[in-house]
Parts: C-alpha cells; structure tokens; sequence
C-alpha cells in the first residue's frame, strides 16, 4: 500500500506560516525576477489567476479584490520542505520524495487503519510545521496520486464533486465499489498522474473521458493505439503496480542554472559574470552528485513582451574534451560558448547554463590532457606535492581572454586528482563561510559597478528558518 503526501499550495502556505494574516487571503507567489505567478492560494484560483500567468496581467487585482503578491522564497521553501519530509519519513518504512512538496511513502507491512495513520500524520506535519497537507492511499503509486488529488479538492470545494468524507485524507481502497466507480467517473482522465493534455484530448476522441473508462479500458490496446507510458498508467489504475518506490533515485540526467534579469542586459562583461555564477552553481550541484559532465549549454533570451526590442534567443551546446565537474574548466567552457552566441544591440533579459551528458565520476571515459597523465609530484612533473594546486587555470582568467597565473610562475593544469582535491576544498570553504565564499574571478562583480542583472525580488520574506538575522521576533 502506497501514500502520497503533498502540500497544499506549498509556496503559499510557507508564506501563511508565518504571515497568518495571510490566511484567507487571495495570494500569489511570483517567479524569481517578480515575472509571473508560480503558486496561487486557492482564493487566487478563484479570483482566475492562471499558473504562470504574467504579474503584469493580474496586478490590477492588488486593489480591486486585494490580491497579495510576493516574491519567492526558495531558501525558506526548501527548509520547511525538508523539515515537512524529515516527519513523513518516520511513519513508513520507505520514502520516495518526489518534489519539494510530495512524497510517496510505502506502507508495506505497517498494520492499523490506514486512514487513522493518514490523518495522524496530517496532524503531526500542521504542529510541527504549520503547513497543511493532503494525504493519498492506494495499491499503486498511481492510485495514490489519484487518492491525493480527491483529497484535496474534497476538502477545496465538499460535495463538488466528491463527499467531504474523502477530504484531507482519502483511501479509494477502502471504498464501497459503488462509491469507488462514482468517484472515478467525477474524475476527468486528465486529471491521472501521467496523462496529459495533449493524450487526454487523444482519448477524448476514443470516448474515454473518465477514470472510469480508463479502469475498464483495455490497457494493452491504449498501449498500442498510443504509448506504453498510457498502458502503464492504465495497469497503475487497475490495481497492477508498475511503479515501484524509489528510495534511492539516480541523480539527475541533467543540472540547469537560469533566471531572468531585473532590467535588460546587452553588454557581454555583465553576461560573462552571470553565465560564470550560474556555471559555479551548478559544477557544485554536479559535484554533489558526485558526476562529471561531458557537455554544456549556454542560452540567452530578449523578452517577447518587450515587443520594441530586436528579439534574439540564441543557445549553443559544447562537448567537452572529457567530462569534468572542475568549475573552472565548464567556466572557461561556459564563456566560450557566451561569447559565440552574444550578438550587440539585444537587450537579454534571460540565461542560462546546462550541463548534459551526466556519468558518474568514477566511470567518466574521455580525452586526457597531455600533462594529466603524470601524478603531481611524480616523474615528469616539475613540482612537488604542494604544487599541484597551481592551475593555469587562475582568477579572473575565465572570461575567456586567456592568461592563467599571476605572474610569479608558470604551471601546468592541475593533474585529476589535485583538481579534485581542490574542488574539495573549494566546496568545504564555500559551505563553512557562505557560498559565494570562494569563486572564480569573472562570477565576481567590481565592487563600485552596479548590479543590473539581478532579480527583482521586491516582495522577498524574509527567511526565517534560515537566517539568525532574519528569524522571526515574537511580540507581546
């Protein structure tokens, strides 16, 4: 038996926990340059704000339905997310977390009335948390999400369309057959994990439009008539799993930095600096997940509501000549690849820096560097064991325009494993002291120049459960 545990409205009601003011308020939460609506109240749904609508395009409801608009948050979204996970993890034996407001939890073996356990758990997460969740059960990972959204929208709107006794917390499994199949045909097909728009539409035309017809399908026959993806989803609902937990997931296939900026960019000093941050930011990530990359992309974006602009959306991926997670070589990489897209007179209002072509670290095959064939410190090397962090690869050396030392000597590129020590202690420096700690010279901005590219974030909380200079103050 699986559960699905999700919170409600996450952005929105980290922000409530805090601000309980907000309760009862139409609120949104914007995108990182205050751009458009990320996450919405259910006030806010009602009011007809659309999911990454533009801000622009629903400010007008600030004064005339009191719509609250603030900027997002991540850091605190991300803490009360693991603090909300950290809970669920304790009253299953197994946890699948699936986003920063999900998870499945697999109930294998846990004896007791499931839906006691369900609400037990909502109790324990909205005291110590303050955040409220929804809770799903099912055979299948699929009927669990299917659970989880009648939950939720049982306790949104009782009655419309389903009985207020599945709100908050709901079992299809324990379900009469007559209520289960009524359920089920209150729901849209569209609405199941796994279907989407485009092959709900699809199925629309075969006359399956329910859960319902989608239970009494023929699951092999959907399989063939559209993808193995909809056969699963189908044997999922039917009570087959195909879906096991996976409580120890691969790391990612691929690491995206990117944002928009708080006013237009053209100059490519300033591009430089932020494709350089964004690059450090996801090298770490990658390090992280101890793998190395073999590619990289960089993008770049004028805003399309910008319509006097001269509109250009260039992006252009490098293979690297052996995968790598050494920040400076993807800056270097990263910069290059800047330098050939970047074209003048375009005022860039967006970027970005992917990493592809993600291996583990230890199985990583490519080209090797004439002088990483010798040990630091071993023969054919001119220094000694100390020296093998010395890099050509130096300072502000990567934006790209050559050089690599400060002049007192000249050295070779650091030997893989000097290069790996390094990154070592270059991420030990940055978690002690702050991120930004230590970085590559051309992700730094002069100090008297201004700050163009960063986001608007005019409406920031503070974070509270991060920050001792932000903590929340109790008054009398």
């Amino acid at each position: 038996m699986y559960a699905l545990v999700d919170v409600n409205n996450m952005y929105v009601s980290c922000e409530r926990v805090f601000r309980p003011w907000l309760a009862g308020r139409p609120v949104v939460v914007l995108s990182n340059n205050d751009g458009a609506c990320i996450a919405r109240s259910n006030e806010a749904k009602d009011l007809g704000v659309r999911m990454a609508q533009p801000w622009f395009e629903v400010r007008h409801l600030e004064r005339a339905a009191g719509l609250v608009a603030l900027s997002a948050n991540f850091e605190l979204y991300g803490d009360m997310s693991n603090r909300m996970m950290s809970i669920a993890a304790g009253v299953a034996p197994r946890q699948e977390i699936y986003s920063i407001d999900e998870c499945f939890l697999d109930f294998d073996g846990v004896p007791g009335d499931l839906v006691a356990l369900g609400r037990d758990l909502r109790r324990r997460v909205l005291q110590w948390t303050g955040l409220p969740t929804s809770v799903g059960f099912g055979t299948t990972k699929t009927l669990a999400k299917l659970a989880n959204h009648v939950a939720k929208a049982a306790d949104r709107t009782p009655g419309q369309p389903y009985d207020a006794k599945l709100a908050q917390v709901c079992d299809l499994g324990t379900l009469p057959p007559g209520e289960r199949a009524a359920v089920l045909a209150a729901t849209a097909a569209g609405d199941v994990w796994g279907i989407g728009p485009k092959t709900s539409a699809k199925l629309a035309e075969a006359g399956v439009h329910t859960v319902l017809d989608l239970v009494q399908a023929d699951a092999a026959m959907l399989g063939r008539r559209f993808n193995v993806v909809v056969e699963r989803t189908v044997r999922e609902l039917q009570g087959t799993p195909c879906l096991a937990i996976d409580d120890a997931p691969e790391g990612n296939q691929q690491l995206m930095c990117s944002r928009s900026f708080g006013q237009p960019v053209p100059d490519l000093p300033t591009l430089i600096e932020v494709v350089s941050q964004f690059t450090v930011t996801v090298a770490r990530r990658l390090r992280e997940q101890a793998a190395v990359a073999g590619a990289l992309q960089v993008f770049l974006a004028t805003s399309p509501y910008r319509r006097h602009d001269r509109q250009h959306a260039p992006g252009a991926t490098l293979r690297l000549p052996r995968a790598t997670s050494d920040t400076r070589e993807l800056v270097s990489a990263a910069v290059r690849t800047l330098r050939g897209i970047h074209r003048d007179g375009h005022n860039y209002l967006k970027a970005g820096v992917m990493l592809t072509d993600l291996q583990p670290a230890g199985r990583a095959q490519g080209a090797l560097d004439l002088f990483d064939t010798a040990p630091a410190g071993g023969p054919g090397s001119d220094h000694g064991p100390h020296d093998s962090h010395h890099s050509g690869h130096r300072g502000g050396n990567h934006d790209g325009k050559g050089g690599g030392n400060d002049g007192s000597h000249t050295s070779t590129p650091a030997a893989p494993a000097g290069a790996a020590r390094l990154m070592q202690t270059l991420d030990a420096l940055n978690e002690r002291f702050g991120r930004q700690a230590v970085t590559v010279a051309s992700a730094v901005r002069p100090a008297a120049a201004p700050s163009r590219h960063a986001s608007r974030q005019e409406r920031r909380s503070p974070r509270y459960t991060t920050r001792l200079d932000e903590i929340a103050v109790a008054r009398a």
